[in-house]
């Protein structure tokens, strides 16, 4: 079927915390929500045709997980990423972030040290400082608006770090890791004996002819030293259902995870989820393959609306996710100024870019995955309010 993703959708009216936390967050109603990481498009027609039918059946008690489930997860990524993960090795756990939370109080030392490249996802920090541990920066260097890795500083903090969390592909930056620097990554790893969680959860949002690697396809060696979470919530935007997978190395691994949250009696999907993310593996990809020209459409528009009309903020179409990096630097703002201005005078509410590396000055997340409209008024409000400074 042919999907609209121009059709804008009030989701005010379906407790969207995108929308509805917008007062909380921004301290205003009227902003532009274009932060939380979900997208303002409905999701594949059979994911909602099957959720119908669950929800017609009337009876939502304890939820049995199939193992289709976990084989829907395996063929899709033998189907896209070439990697055929072992099921008997994939636990459930309510999201990726969890996972990060989970691994870093089992697999490091109270007090210990936790690498993260920045800037990065904030739950990377927060899940580490939450459990009482040091968070170590390898900080990307940037070089004419893209972002690489400092390699001798890298491995300087491997020599400290008890665990390394990789974000691939990289949110904000958009990085979609090549080859030859994931193995460089991962052979660091070993040589300095670091167990490395790979949050791959925007693994499907690819572009620019790039292809994703998972890390644990790259050798045995390097997927005996790796722990893979991965969803479809980012993918066909179901983070409301709260699910997502772990790919372990060994039953070891797994069963220790597993207890983990067995203490905490968590350890099912609910009822909802189980038909979701199954039918979005083995019937959506003809949706996905619809949306990602769409979203790489909006990437092009908010470059080029910057360059022409709002040159004082640079930005670039990411090769992965569906957030754009953009540099306020030459608006000569602080970060807090920055935050009021985008706000109060642009009316827009994006994510600072100081959460996402805390020595970062100038630095803005927008989400670009909404209608092309919601952006052409998102811009036309920037435009006007850069053009009042």
């Amino acid at each position: 079927m042919q999907y609209d993703f121009d059709q804008v959708i009030d989701r005010s009216k379906n407790l969207s915390a995108k929308y509805d936390e917008r007062g909380k967050k921004f301290g205003r109603e009227d902003v532009i929500p274009l932060w939380i990481a979900d997208m303002d498009f409905k999701t594949a027609q059979p994911i909602i045709d099957a959720l119908k039918r669950r929800a017609e059946e009337g009876i939502w008690g304890y939820t049995a997980r199939p193992a289709g489930y976990f084989e829907a997860i395996r063929d899709w990524q033998s189907r896209r990423n070439g990697w055929a993960p072992d099921t008997s090795l994939m636990s459930f756990c309510l999201g990726v972030v969890q996972t990060l939370s989970a691994m870093i109080q089992l697999y490091t030392p109270q007090g210990g040290n936790v690498l993260i490249q920045t800037p990065v996802y904030g739950e990377f920090y927060d899940m580490a400082e939450f459990a009482g541990r040091r968070v170590i920066e390898n900080q990307l260097v940037e070089r004419d608006g893209r972002w690489t890795v400092d390699w001798a500083d890298l491995e300087e903090k491997l020599r400290l770090a008890d665990l390394f969390l990789l974000c691939s592909p990289h949110n904000p930056v958009g990085i979609v890791w090549p080859e030859e620097d994931l193995r460089r990554m991962m052979e660091l790893c070993l040589k300095y004996h670091v167990l490395v969680v790979s949050d791959e959860i925007h693994s499907d949002l690819i572009f620019h002819g790039k292809k994703h690697i998972p890390t644990a396809s790259l050798s045995p060696e390097i997927a005996a030293n790796v722990v893979t979470g991965i969803s479809g919530t980012k993918t066909f935007n179901l983070a409301g259902l709260q699910a997502s997978a772990v790919v372990f190395p060994n039953r070891h691994m797994k069963e220790t995870f597993d207890r983990f949250w067995m203490n905490m009696d968590i350890h099912r999907n609910n009822a909802f989820s189980v038909t979701a993310m199954e039918t979005a593996f083995r019937e959506g990809e003809e949706w996905l393959e619809q949306l990602l020209p769409y979203l790489s459409e909006n990437f092009d528009f908010v470059v080029n609306y910057c360059e022409r009309h709002i040159p004082k903020i640079k930005t670039y179409a990411p090769d992965a996710t569906y957030l754009m990096w953009l540099d306020c630097r030459a608006l000569g703002l602080s970060n807090r100024e920055l935050h009021d201005f985008m706000i109060e005078k642009a009316r827009l509410g994006l994510n600072d870019g100081y959460a996402f590396g805390r020595s970062l000055n100038g630095f803005m997340r927008l989400n670009a995955a909404c209608p092309r409209s919601v952006l052409e008024r998102a811009l036309h409000q920037l435009e006007a309010a850069v053009s009042r400074l």
